[in-house]
């Protein structure tokens, strides 16, 4: 696992943004992880990956439907695995999805190891009312190679790096 790179979103638009600088990065096969409280500005942050890759769907939590799929230059398809429980996560066909698209996972440290292994982790934490820092890191393949878009796209996005808001 790398150093993580931490942002700070000061705003629920910044969270967005954050989203968006991302998404260019984005290709068929991709995994990103989404890990953190209720609240903490997952679904905010896909929809921002959601505008950057051209979807115009409105972007929901899919908590209760499970998986939300968005066209644009590639498919995202939205996962949450939120109410899943243990050991149920590997009926649910992944690697379809992924074969498809682009896979965004809310509850992401739900996901079995073998696909957080070449996955881009983002940490999401809150840090004041609007705010959030968010944690990226990965371990290796294209996980990496996205941690290294995030490092530079998202410094000109949100310049403020561990700080609190």
């Amino acid at each position: 696992m790398t150093e993580p790179v931490f942002r700070v979103a000061r705003s629920e638009s910044d969270t967005r943004r954050l989203g968006e600088v991302l998404a260019p990065q984005l290709e068929v096969g991709d995994v990103v992880s989404l890990s953190g409280p209720l609240g903490a500005g997952k679904t905010c942050f896909v929809q921002g990956l959601a505008g950057g890759l051209g979807c115009r769907a409105r972007v929901r939590s899919p908590s209760f439907s499970l998986v939300n799929e968005y066209h644009g230059r590639v498919l995202l398809v939205h996962l949450d695995l939120y109410r899943i429980l243990p050991g149920g996560v590997e009926s649910l066909g992944i690697e379809d999805y992924v074969a498809r698209g682009a896979l965004v996972v809310e509850w992401g440290e739900k996901l079995p190891v073998a696909w957080r292994v070449d996955a881009l982790s983002l940490r999401f934490e809150i840090v004041a009312e609007r705010g959030r820092r968010i944690a990226a890191e990965a371990r290796a393949g294209r996980g990496l190679e996205l941690l290294g878009a995030w490092r530079v796209h998202a410094e000109q996005a949100t310049p403020q790096t561990a700080e609190g808001p």
